[in-house]
């Protein structure tokens, strides 16, 4: 078992950041969520868990969410980044892609994610050591299976270059750092289960070995993992778990 770690962790409302953050808490992990709204998430009986409101795309709010886990916690071993912020239109077809939707999620999104770096890393060298890890996709190495969407579900495009860009900035990061005692991984999971229609579910897992669509719970123990001393050399990877659909 690792040894309990203090952790910053946004995107705890979410179906992967909700999953994580119960799995770290039940751990004993210290936990910091951050996030716009909060539901179903396992209530801290060691005082182990605190929540941070707030819009995590805007560097002044980051910056308070930093200092809030701080002074809860202490000190930072870890960070990661869950969050999954997107335009109420989110998900339209290419044809129908508007400009101020498109910069908006490239920002939010990719763009909070840089700023979330830039902010943490000058914690982390301070103290000497820090670890980061970013939740990229499939979709990040590779293009979509097209023929498995159907009717109104689509793989939009500014997703695959979202997180495409979240690999490149790891590698970016644990390079340019390199000997400061600083860590950044990703991890980049296949299709999350969630309401998508049997046509989908089927096509999709036709492509994998096993399970198919994940449940939220497959990515713990590889968060748990690089989290931990076993991992201490694994530094600007992009991990998949994916059951073998990119293969």
């Amino acid at each position: 078992m690792n040894k309990p770690m203090n952790i910053m962790l946004t995107g705890g409302n979410g179906r992967l950041g909700k999953s994580i953050s119960n799995y770290l808490i039940n751990k004993g992990h210290r936990v910091v969520i951050g996030d716009l709204k909060f539901k179903k998430i396992t209530k801290s009986r060691k005082n182990n868990l605190f929540f941070f409101k707030s819009d995590l795309t805007k560097e002044k709010n980051i910056k308070d969410f930093i200092k809030f886990s701080i002074k809860k916690l202490g000190t930072l071993d870890a960070f990661i980044h869950c969050s999954y912020p997107k335009t109420n239109d989110w998900g339209n077809s290419l044809k129908k892609l508007k400009q101020t939707s498109l910069n908006k999620n490239l920002n939010d999104h990719l763009g909070s994610s840089i700023i979330f770096a830039k902010n943490l890393i000058s914690y982390f060298l301070k103290q000497k050591k820090g670890n980061i890890i970013f939740l990229s996709s499939i979709y990040g190495i590779t293009s979509p299976r097209f023929e498995d969407y159907s009717g109104k579900i689509y793989s939009t495009v500014e997703y695959g270059a979202i997180k495409a860009g979240i690999i490149s900035i790891t590698k970016y990061l644990a390079k340019y750092y390199k000997k400061r005692g600083l860590r950044v991984n990703a991890i980049s999971p296949g299709g999350i289960k969630d309401s998508q229609e049997k046509k989908f579910i089927d096509k999709y897992k036709r492509h994998c070995n096993s399970k198919g669509l994940l449940s939220p719970g497959d990515i713990n123990g590889l968060v748990n993992f690089l989290l931990s001393e076993e991992s201490k050399y694994i530094n600007g990877q992009n991990i998949t778990i994916d059951d073998g659909w990119s293969l």
